[in-house]
């Protein structure tokens, strides 16, 4: 397939020669920059050496105080607050940021993350009936929820409060919840679009602690989650998530949780040598490390099993306990990677094998006996082999589904 390169129109140079003289760099890193929307000395400066102090405040954010206010409720009456999270590294990361902070203030917590296969993609209707067997009254969803209209309707009918933290884009009308937290919102006015579903999560536990007077210190421990969250959903990594980011791969390479540092040894990066309570692995861990070797581990649970077993292992601080689950994960990561593998053999077979694939625009592909929880993963890799858009298909539970 022909390929053609649109280039960027030349950057002024005028411009180009001032950047590169205020900043001492080359004209051709100041050109880079101007490509970016960078062009004065104090946006290079946030952009080479991001601060904490330029996080935006969280009560920015459309209805950041009545879920602070609805939140701050169940802490005082002591409430059941279920925390609701989808599979992916994304909602996984998320869910257990958020009951790693909450479970602080002694509330009746638990989390509860849908199954792929049973349950599918966003708030289930078997997670609110398991609300409503089980006494809860408030629900905070995370990475999922702004279109989930009767879900959270059935929720409002067994007198259930929802929060709802998402970042994806929601429909021309919003669901009945309680509150709801997302910049793509078109009437919210948070200066940053593009924050992941933990980045939203981080925001609601940022406002709390405001709230409560509790140091944004306490908070920088949960910075290793909402980075593996920004690396492993692909969001841009500019202004707030290129803040959280920066300092989120700090931590990871000097006090990394039990967790990541059992993920990153089965990857043969392991802990160099100590110093100040300090770790310092045997290669610097970077952006790419997460998106390839982390966050695939946190997936495969979800893909192949359940994604309870990785908030289970980002939350542990019991050695035991860790390895066990680490195990588990890489052996989910495992099986998933043989399986896609396979899926993409077979489905490559079929375009190849298939003269008429060589005159379509598009590709379709289709076996029964597919697994759900890899085709995404197929339809990306035969989207780069043959530069078409793709859709894969699979048959569950007598339904045909697709990617």
């Amino acid at each position: 397939m022909e390929i053609r390169w649109v280039l960027n129109k030349k950057n002024d140079k005028d411009t180009a020669s001032r950047l590169a003289e205020e900043l001492k760099i080359p004209e051709s890193l100041a050109d880079l920059l101007i490509s970016r929307n960078i062009t004065s000395y104090e946006n290079a400066m946030r952009f080479f050496k991001p601060s904490l102090d330029d996080l935006h405040d969280p009560f920015l954010m459309k209805d950041m105080e009545k879920a602070v206010e609805r939140i701050e409720t169940a802490i005082l009456k002591k409430e059941k607050v279920l925390i609701f999270g989808d599979y992916d590294v994304d909602g996984t990361s998320a869910v257990a940021l958020m009951y790693s902070f909450l479970k602080q203030f002694n509330l009746e917590l638990e989390y509860y993350i849908p199954d792929r296969y049973d349950e599918g993609y966003g708030i289930s209707f078997q997670s609110i009936e398991y609300a409503k067997e089980n006494n809860f009254n408030l629900i905070i969803t995370l990475d999922c929820g702004i279109k989930c209209h009767e879900q959270i309707k059935l929720a409002n009918d067994y007198q259930i409060d929802v929060v709802v933290c998402d970042h994806h884009f929601p429909d021309t009308t919003l669901p009945d919840a309680y509150a709801i937290l997302d910049p793509k919102q078109v009437d919210c006015t948070y200066p940053y679009k593009d924050l992941s579903g933990c980045g939203v999560g981080f925001k609601l536990i940022q406002a709390i602690a405001i709230q409560r007077n509790i140091a944004f210190e306490e908070l920088k421990k949960y910075l290793d989650l909402v980075v593996i969250s920004i690396a492993s959903d692909i969001v841009n990594i500019t202004g707030e998530n290129r803040i959280l980011a920066y300092y989120g791969l700090k931590l990871i390479n000097s006090r990394p949780r039990q967790a990541i540092e059992y993920i990153l040894s089965f990857s043969n990066i392991t802990r160099k040598k100590e110093f100040n309570k300090n770790t310092i692995f045997n290669k610097e861990i970077t952006i790419n490390d997460l998106v390839f070797l982390v966050g695939p581990r946190i997936n495969a649970a979800g893909r192949m099993d359940t994604g309870r077993s990785s908030v289970h292992l980002l939350i542990s601080d019991e050695l035991k306990k860790t390895t066990q689950l680490g195990e588990l994960i890489d052996a989910h990561n495992n099986d998933r990677k043989e399986l896609d593998n396979k899926t993409t053999r077979e489905a490559t077979e079929q375009i190849k094998n298939n003269p008429i694939f060589a005159q379509r625009r598009s590709l379709v592909v289709y076996n029964p006996e597919w697994s759900k929880g890899v085709i995404g993963i197929v339809a990306s890799r035969l989207v780069e082999q043959f530069y078409k858009p793709t859709i894969v298909l699979t048959l569950f539970d007598g339904i045909i589904t697709g990617s």
